[in-house]
């Protein structure tokens, strides 16, 4: 057992440093050999009636449940005591996770009335509309942690977004399909009013409640000998999930190349992301918060669970593959910056006598951190 589990811990280490290489890769083999990526794409195991909306259970919807059901395993509850006592910033995140990125859209789609083909400006508006929609990612508190961040923070926002997304993501698809045209606004109202809702439930709600029961009924103790071989099917899964999700979208996007709507579509999520990224320390700064907070707010607001969105795209969204695109670049991009803001943090560090909320050191990472939040 603890020779597998030094051989799980190595595997599990490798994957983790390279995480972003391995991405990239994945996003490479699907744009030149999407057979078996569409293959499981394909994979249905019926359908589930939920409240009137039908969840159609494919193999994605199950890999991405397995990623959130493991997530819940890696939630320590008792970090979260305190939020209770001090809620504001909290509150203030939830909130700018919703509309902050709203706002951004509103300037993007005012501004691209000048492009000149507006069915590449309808697809980037949807692809963006789930990136707004969706959670905060879980891999935000492992860059929170490093960075020295509000633990029980960026647990907060990541339990609280999930938990209410059943109401704000719908809330974030009507906004965008007021701002969007035709048939992808219509698809924006349809998924908000008809599917939506389930989906989250099915697909993220449950699976994590269940982590988190699970977790409280075995106690951490029980559940450390299986870390490693978690960890490395947590990123084994991750990495398929991307490639058959991208395996929708980047084939046309080689065979029929657009360099300029790949260079704007980029070049709008790079601007979204350095938003979102700002927008956090600014939030929590305006707010009084400390250094560590204000850490915790910046990669929770920067950070979206883009893996949910990808699914929910192939799902709902198939007729638009090039929808794909804005997620899959958010996907990597927010991750770039995330190492940026971690390298300026740690350059910089706290002023000289301002106060943090919780010791910074010798808190061990989440199980799942690293993975959850791309998926």
């Amino acid at each position: 057992m603890t020779t597998r589990n030094g051989w799980l811990a190595n595997a599990s280490r490798f994957l983790h440093e390279n995480l972003l290489w391995l991405l990239l890769g994945s996003y490479g083999v699907a744009a030149i050999w999407s057979g078996p990526g569409m293959a499981a794409r394909g994979i249905s195991f019926g359908e589930v009636a939920l409240a009137g909306e039908h969840v159609k259970m494919t193999l994605p919807l199950l890999m991405l449940s397995l990623l959130l059901f493991n997530a819940g395993l890696g939630v320590p509850l008792d970090r979260l005591r305190g939020l209770a006592r001090r809620p504001a910033v909290l509150l203030a995140g939830l909130a700018a996770n919703l509309i902050v990125p709203i706002a951004f859209i509103l300037g993007v789609s005012q501004v691209m009335h000048f492009w000149h083909n507006n069915d590449e400006v309808q697809n980037i508006l949807l692809g963006l509309a789930l990136v707004a929609a969706m959670p905060i990612a879980g891999s935000s508190t492992a860059w929170s942690q490093n960075a020295d961040g509000d633990l029980a923070l960026s647990l907060g926002l990541v339990l609280g977004s999930t938990l209410i997304s059943p109401l704000t993501t719908p809330l974030a698809l009507r906004a965008v399909g007021w701002m969007a045209q035709g048939d992808y606004a219509e698809a924006l109202f349809g998924l908000a009013s008809g599917g939506a809702g389930a989906f989250l439930l099915l697909g993220v709600i449950v699976p994590t409640l269940l982590g988190i029961a699970v977790r409280l009924v075995l106690g951490p103790d029980r559940l450390a000998p299986w870390k490693p071989a978690l960890k490395v099917a947590n990123m084994a899964v991750l990495l398929f999930l991307n490639y058959a999700n991208a395996s929708a979208s980047l084939p046309q996007a080689i065979a029929q190349p657009d360099p300029d709507f790949l260079a704007v579509t980029l070049a709008i999520v790079i601007g979204l992301c350095a938003t979102t990224f700002a927008a956090g320390w600014t939030i929590a700064q305006a707010l009084g918060a400390p250094h560590d907070q204000r850490t915790a707010l910046m990669f929770g607001l920067g950070m979206n669970n883009n893996g949910t969105g990808l699914v929910m795209a192939s799902l709902a969204l198939a007729n638009y593959p090039r929808v794909m695109l804005p997620i899959i670049f958010y996907n990597l991009t927010q991750h770039l910056v995330a190492g940026a803001a971690d390298r300026l943090i740690c350059q910089r560090g706290p002023a000289r006598g301002e106060p943090t909320t919780h010791p910074p050191h010798g808190i061990e990472l989440l199980p799942a951190t690293g993975t959850t939040g791309l998926a």
